[in-house]
């Protein structure tokens, strides 16, 4: 949560084709913030019959910002991977953890 610089007021979050716009509703300030966001895109799994969320970052350079953790990459057996959390199913269920692997970039997810 941001508040204003000029008033102290809650600001509010607006698009803008550069980034991210914060705005005072009461004051009117504007600030532009350049964030990072991640693509994802639903692909079809003929093997399980089920659709697999896939999140592909928009530039390696985004990877760095993510946390790492020790766990074996299930494609290529390599020892660290990247992480992240999203809620995918209802509100009421756990969150989905997923991996990229830092040496063959394979993403894989597990529930928590």
């Amino acid at each position: 949560m941001e508040f204003c610089p000029k008033c102290g007021a809650r600001m509010i979050i607006k698009r803008a084709d550069e980034g991210v716009k914060l705005a005072c509703l009461k004051c009117g300030y504007e600030e532009l913030r350049r964030v990072k966001t991640l693509q994802a895109k639903y692909e079809n799994q003929t093997k399980m019959g089920k659709e697999t969320l896939v999140v592909i970052p928009k530039e390696d350079a985004d990877l760095s910002t993510l946390p790492t953790t020790d766990v074996e990459c299930p494609k290529c057996g390599y020892g660290k991977a990247y992480w992240w959390i999203m809620q995918t199913r209802s509100a009421d269920e756990a969150p989905t953890q997923f991996f990229r692997c830092k040496n063959c970039g394979y993403v894989w997810r597990e529930y928590a």
